[in-house]
């Protein structure tokens, strides 16, 4: 097929002073437009930039680019982390469910899209591949599309499936998708990832993230039989069980038999498994991610992460107080809808104490912290010494299962906070479960 290829310096100059310009995120963001992009700064004033979470280059944030570039984070990456808690770049809070709507009715009016997609097909066809989430809307929204054509980038199925024609500028790249870089597990997320398992029930449907709680989950439920996965998300540990026959999907009642993702990051092994795989569709992320079908799924667990939790259930998975360091996400989606599932289970998960030994169950959430999923939508909180069933529990009870899960060295000061607050029957939980 013949495609008349620029590069990325010309198309580019499609970019306008004033425009709303959206970059795709995570593992697929498009590192040659990005660049060019920003090193048009001094010829552009007044860019907004959108994005949820990207990966790589990000100078379009910091001086002096962020003259001439205004950065709104949906969730906010480790390159992004400063430019937020310096104010050269802001953060939108939303459910990552939301975000689509935002372009479609015109709240945030989009002038350019950039994406990274795979080679066209014969019939002139190319793929979202490893991200679709909020960007398969953007583009039906958006007056210009500029596009990499990268042969790097696995093609996959779903609604990322997107004709040669509906871009304005076609750029050539052979560039490497970033690759995430896994740490074994800690003893403490082996210990969570245990407990975990010890919820999930065969025929379950899993919604889980990255990182060594999830993995460590992922890792002890090969005795499971006829899992599935709806995920706004997934990693490279879903592989073993997909091919073991675990992960089969066949009790789903929505997407019956397939993986259903809005987006993912692992290494060039998943990026492969993910190509041409019928059994993964990657969705637009106000499907994957609206509370109505996840709830259709029986036995969603929902596992999630936290920075805090206070003694009641509140949780802060955005902040450190009141400095921004994540955001909403979609934890609240599937928090809700796994509550609302048949046989559902939402599960909070954190070790009990930072590195530096700070407990991460609090008597009251920090000054500034945002509640991301609050005390009435929390079930199930998990640390590496068990597990807070809160459901339909009182403060004062709830307070008695937080402190039985908290590091025992914090648990005598749960206990005397707890005691201020709710004035009895608190006492001597710490010495009953040391």
């Amino acid at each position: 097929m013949n495609i008349n290829y620029t590069s990325a310096e010309e198309a580019v100059k499609l970019i306008k002073s004033g425009d709303n310009v959206l970059i795709q995120g995570g593992s697929a963001t498009p590192q040659a437009l990005t660049k060019a992009m920003t090193e048009r700064y001094t010829e552009l004033s007044d860019i907004d930039v959108y994005h949820i979470h990207t990966e790589g280059y990000a100078e379009y944030a910091y001086a002096p680019y962020n003259e001439s570039f205004n950065t709104h984070a949906f969730f906010i990456g480790g390159n992004m982390r400063k430019a937020v808690q310096q104010g050269s770049a802001q953060y939108v809070p939303i459910f990552l469910s939301e975000i689509p709507s935002l372009f479609c009715q015109g709240i945030i009016p989009l002038d350019v899209v950039m994406v990274n997609v795979s080679v066209p097909d014969k019939h002139g066809f190319c793929s979202l591949g490893v991200s679709v989430d909020v960007v398969a809307q953007a583009i039906k929204c958006a007056k210009t599309v500029i596009a990499q054509i990268n042969p790097q980038m696995p093609r996959t199925f779903g609604d990322g499936i997107i004709h040669i024609s509906e871009f304005q500028a076609c750029v050539e790249v052979d560039e490497p998708l970033y690759e995430m870089k896994f740490a074994s597990s800690t003893p403490e997320e082996v210990a969570i990832g245990n407990h975990i398992a010890g919820l999930i029930e065969d025929g379950a449907t899993l919604q889980m993230g990255i990182g060594g709680i999830p993995n460590a989950v992922l890792h002890q439920l090969h005795s499971h039989k006829n899992l599935g996965v709806h995920t706004e998300m997934f990693s490279e540990g879903l592989i073993d069980l997909v091919e073991k026959g675990i992960v089969n999907g066949s009790e789903k009642k929505i997407h019956t038999g397939k993986i259903i993702s809005g987006f993912a990051m692992g290494t060039r092994r998943l990026y492969d498994f993910m190509d041409d795989n019928p059994d993964i569709e990657m969705l637009d992320i106000s499907h994957v991610n609206d509370t109505a079908v996840i709830r259709q799924n029986p036995k969603v667990t929902a596992i999630n992460s936290a920075i805090e939790v206070d003694i009641t259930g509140q949780v802060c998975a955005d902040s450190i107080g009141p400095r921004m360091y994540s955001g909403v996400g979609g934890q609240m989606d599937f928090m809700r809808g796994a509550a609302l599932s048949k046989g559902g289970k939402p599960i909070i998960a954190l070790p009990s104490i930072t590195a530096k030994g700070v407990s991460k169950i609090s008597p009251m959430l920090k000054e500034g912290a945002g509640v991301v999923t609050t005390r009435a939508h929390v079930r199930y909180i998990v640390t590496e010494y068990g597990v807070a069933d809160l459901y339909g529990k009182d403060l004062l009870q709830r307070a008695k299962e937080m402190i039985k899960i908290a590091h025992p060295a914090h648990r005598e000061h749960l206990e005397e906070q707890a005691m201020r607050r709710f004035g009895k029957g608190v006492l001597n939980v710490a010495a009953a479960t040391v």
